[in-house]
């Protein structure tokens, strides 16, 4: 079966990894196996990222871009981005590349069996207080959800598209991903992928949305499990639909 492929980059502040962002990019593209496309979301970055985002895209014929009026969060940014892409294959990483697109084709070999596939940040290059924050807020997501999953914070994942658009995304859902496919009865898979040190930028994350704000996160999705809605459809009659003039 052919597939298509489109990686989403949620963009805010990050003028000064743009660059290195496009030529990791390129490389990327140059050894995928399925036809693949970028798409950059300008989460209503105030520096000069929507600027190199517009002349990355007008020169590369693969990279597009949309752009948010203001700054609304992770989760608004992948939401917009699972509206606007019609691609079968659904990809997310961050801009600040401490994870490499090229881990992508590591994940790809998975899709034909799994749903939702991510990665898993191995021999972590964040400091001591970073990585018991995010380890301890792992253990709290999954005693919440179940879903199995050690590094669900990991910003390299692939998903298919059909799954990826009935999640009924709110803010800090981004965080239950793996914990949503399985809602709708996908099967999900971990991957080892390589993690490196932010270079340039800023991180976006502090104590507060790395623990207090997941924390919280967890009772909104014991909600959203609770009142799912799921199913299957057994038998229709026809594949076209027909009016009555």
């Amino acid at each position: 079966m052919s597939r298509t492929f489109t990686i989403i980059i949620p963009v805010y502040n990050e003028e000064d990894n743009l660059e290195r962002l496009e030529m990791a990019l390129l490389s990327f593209l140059n050894t995928v196996s399925i036809p693949t496309s970028i798409l950059f979301v300008n989460d209503g970055s105030k520096d000069n990222s929507k600027t190199m985002i517009e002349s990355i895209c007008l020169h590369n014929n693969a990279f597009n871009f949309i752009s948010l009026k203001t700054n609304k969060g992770l989760s608004t940014a992948l939401k917009a981005g699972f509206d606007f892409v019609d691609s079968d294959l659904i990809g997310y990483m961050d801009a600040d590349l401490q994870t490499s697109p090229e881990d992508f084709n590591l994940l790809l070999k998975h899709i034909d069996d799994y749903h939702l596939i991510t990665g898993v940040r191995v021999s972590r290059k964040d400091t001591f207080f970073k990585k018991m924050i995010s380890k301890t807020a792992n253990i709290v997501r999954r005693i919440f959800t179940r879903d199995g999953m050690d590094d669900t914070g990991c910003p390299l994942k692939i998903i298919h598209s059909d799954y990826a658009r009935r999640i009924p995304m709110f803010r800090g859902l981004h965080r239950f991903l793996p914990a949503m496919i399985l809602l709708q009865n996908g099967k999900i898979k971990q991957v080892p992928i390589r993690h490196f040190s932010r270079i340039k930028g800023k991180s976006k994350f502090g104590l507060r949305n790395r623990f207090f704000g997941p924390l919280i996160d967890c009772f909104a999705y014991l909600w959203m499990k609770k009142k799912y809605v799921n199913y299957t459809i057994e038998q229709r009659k026809s594949s076209e639909n027909t009016f009555w003039q």
